[in-house]
């Protein structure tokens, strides 16, 4: 009864191993991708209002005015685009349903997407599933884990569509700054791409780096697809709005999409989101939290024995190396919560380039990532 090319398709990766986490006591986590900090009470206390005053109708599928022209004023201001919230905006449930629609609104069946690994673990099986093919393309760790245009040269081919563009990177925190994405930029220019541009976590970034959305650059506003939303840069992963931002025809189809299997986003959701656009101190405050415990967790990653790791510029996960082990990144993730409980994700789940890594997560207190590290030395 299901699909050849949904049966094609394994479960998360994250997901298995998780479920292997929930079976053992006394587990240390640094696997788990969402801020521990509670949704800022601005956000919480609009969702509540919301409720109070009987806002729990329908909105319109493209999402609240009020919102959209929240969303387009901070997309002007903070990343010099200037976006039409009356047709270039699409407020989702998530970003990962902007991820969905975007590939679906975009893809004809066979159309190749340019995929940089390691990545999200979703961007695959979602282009899989708008029936395109995913193309990984290595990035390296000599590279600071950025795309290099050389490897994607190598991978671009007629039947090349779009490609997808995430900085900050899960699971590797690099950032793309706005001279790696005039390169990339060039490129998409040169082969008629369009660019799904994922800017989930652009507010934690760290060592004074600026955040920047290819979208502004020039030549690109009109093919690029931005995509954001709330769970990681305002602590509200459950609350699951998010948002597209792009050429009309482009919002118009993903709409389309979205009106037949979402309707719309969660309408007390999305009044809450409107109140994140003044939450700019309790944004910096997390972030600060974010900054001390990265510079904890790698320094202390560094100093164990058959392992290293690159400084991560955002997000809020380190990627250390531990080919040294000799163990492949499945194994060393199984016998470290078998043998001293710490919880890490196996590199591989991320594509085959995150092979040799695993991802911590710093989204946990200092005790905990101070215990997780402590277990760790004693592991190797």
């Amino acid at each position: 009864m299901v699909s050849k090319r949904v049966s094609e398709i394994p479960f998360s990766g994250i997901r298995k191993f998780f479920e292997l986490v929930q079976q053992t006591e006394g587990v240390v986590s640094l696997g788990v991708g969402e801020p521990d900090f509670p949704t800022p009470d601005p956000i919480k206390d609009e969702g509540v209002a919301s409720i109070e005053r009987d806002y729990t109708s329908y909105t319109s599928n493209y999402g609240l005015m009020d919102l959209r022209e929240a969303i387009s004023n901070k997309l002007e201001i903070e990343n010099g685009i200037k976006y039409d919230p009356a047709s270039q905006i699409l407020v989702t449930s998530g970003t990962s349903e902007a991820l969905d629609l975007a590939f679906r609104a975009i893809l004809e069946p066979g159309d190749e997407v340019l995929v940089p690994e390691p990545s999200y673990v979703s961007y695959k099986p979602c282009v899989w599933f708008a029936y395109g093919t995913p193309i990984g393309v290595p990035m390296k760790e000599v590279n600071d884990f950025k795309i290099s245009v050389e490897d994607l040269e190598g991978k671009v081919s007629e039947k090349t569509k779009a490609i997808i563009v995430a900085s900050p990177n899960n699971p590797t925190g690099s950032v793309l700054e706005k001279k790696d994405l005039k390169k990339i930029a060039k490129f998409s220019i040169e082969n008629d791409l369009t660019v799904i541009s994922d800017e989930l976590y652009e507010y934690l970034i760290y060592d004074g780096i600026k955040h920047a959305s290819i979208g502004s650059l020039p030549g690109m506003r009109e093919r690029t697809i931005t995509i954001n939303g709330f769970s990681k840069g305002h602590a509200m992963t459950g609350w699951r709005v998010g948002y597209a931002a792009g050429n009309p025809d482009v919002i118009e189809a993903m709409m389309k999409i979205h009106q037949y299997t979402m309707l719309c986003a969660p309408t007390t959701a999305q009044y809450a989101a409107i109140a994140a656009f003044k939450c700019k101190r309790q944004v910096k405050k997390m972030v600060e939290e974010y900054d001390r415990r990265r510079k904890l967790l790698v320094s202390g990653l560094n100093e164990l024995p058959k392992v290293s790791c690159v400084m991560p510029k955002g997000a809020f996960y380190a990627f250390p190396n531990i080919t040294g082990t000799g163990l492949s990144s499945e194994q060393f993730a199984r016998n470290l919560l078998k043998e001293s409980k710490v919880a890490v994700v196996p590199g591989s789940t991320f594509g085959e380039s995150g092979e040799g890594y695993v991802r911590c997560s710093y989204s946990v207190s200092r005790d905990v990532i101070r215990e997780a590290l402590t277990r760790l030395k004693e592991f190797l």
